[in-house]
């Protein structure tokens, strides 16, 4: 055998696998769509999925075709419920950060209880001032 038959085999292996994972990708991404679609009847889902196991091909290619619409406005609205989430956690957590007049009480009430020094009382109070600009 020489280098470039085995050559060219590595890219036609390389090719199939390729179109093997993009194939899984593609039943996943059916699979998932047919469990977010809440308007789909549970009996069609069954039978999407029966179809997706004995005709493989054929039925991811016409479940693309036929519900590929569907498929990318329920991606869509996933990923802005998702986005909302994110943001409202993020408002929620940066709203708890303290004042800077909260951090000057808190360091003043350290420098009242002997904890720091009139040092790190200042640094503390700067930093907190410059937090606030």
């Amino acid at each position: 055998m020489s280098f470039w038959e085995s050559f060219w085999d590595i890219i036609w292996w390389t090719i199939w696998v390729f179109a093997f994972f993009a194939y899984l990708w593609a039943v996943i991404a059916i699979i998932s769509d047919l469990f977010r679609d809440h308007k789909l009847n549970g009996w069609w889902k069954a039978v999407w999925i029966i179809f997706l196991i004995f005709v493989p091909f054929l039925t991811a290619l016409v479940y693309l075709i036929a519900r590929g619409n569907g498929m990318a406005e329920r991606a869509q609205k996933d990923a802005r419920r998702a986005q909302q989430a994110t943001d409202e956690y993020i408002r929620a957590t940066a709203g708890t950060a303290a004042s800077p007049a909260d951090e000057i009480a808190k360091a003043k009430s350290l420098l009242d209880a002997g904890t720091i020094t009139q040092q790190e009382y200042d640094l503390l109070k700067a930093k907190a001032l410059a937090h606030q600009a």
